[in-house]
């Protein structure tokens, strides 16, 4: 896996201050993304167990409130399999802080269905590590930058935790899990 950056201390990719990895790599190429440079699957660095340190040691201050994925893609198959098991040591060694991604692929009718692009076999894997995922693909005429967390007022934020747990898709409510 290729990343394009890693951010400290990033403030708008989810609640709190966040250490932030943008992933390279995205089938979905919607119109007007910001960051169209991340589409190339080589783009940026190569992905090694330093950058995994890295990650970790950025995680480690009390005020750093969690971890957040986006890219690019990372829910490409090819990026899954890396991702999970940065994510894996993230919730051995941080248990109290969350983990947001953001992804163009839409949760009900792509990700969880068995033989579509982005389900692979660490997918289930994936979804059962984040707390919070934004879902959709970008939509240039839905843009809305009165949104938090969001481009485009057809994408969600779901509350991974309610959603796997009760079936339905739980739309995330930040006041009392999240403040």
């Amino acid at each position: 896996m290729y990343y394009g950056s890693l951010k400290n201390c990033d403030i708008a990719n989810g609640i709190g201050v966040r250490v932030t990895l943008f992933v390279s790599g995205c089938t979905n190429c919607c119109e007007g993304c910001f960051n169209p440079d991340t589409w190339d699957f080589k783009y940026g660095q190569a992905f090694t167990e330093e950058t995994e340190e890295e990650i970790l040691k950025m995680l480690e201050p009390d005020y750093i409130r969690g971890f957040t994925v986006l890219g690019g893609e990372p829910f490409e198959p090819e990026n899954q399999r890396v991702i999970v098991p940065l994510l894996e040591k993230i919730r051995a060694r941080y248990p109290n802080k969350d983990i947001w991604a953001f992804t163009g692929f839409r949760y009900h009718d792509e990700l969880i269905v068995p033989g579509s692009h982005p389900n692979c076999e660490v997918t289930d894997r994936f979804l059962d590590l984040i707390d919070v995922l934004v879902d959709g693909r970008f939509v240039l005429c839905k843009k809305d930058l009165r949104l938090r967390y969001r481009g485009s007022s057809n994408q969600r934020i779901i509350d991974m935790k309610e959603t796997r747990r009760t079936g339905e898709i739980v739309l995330w409510d930040e006041t009392p899990a999240y403040s």
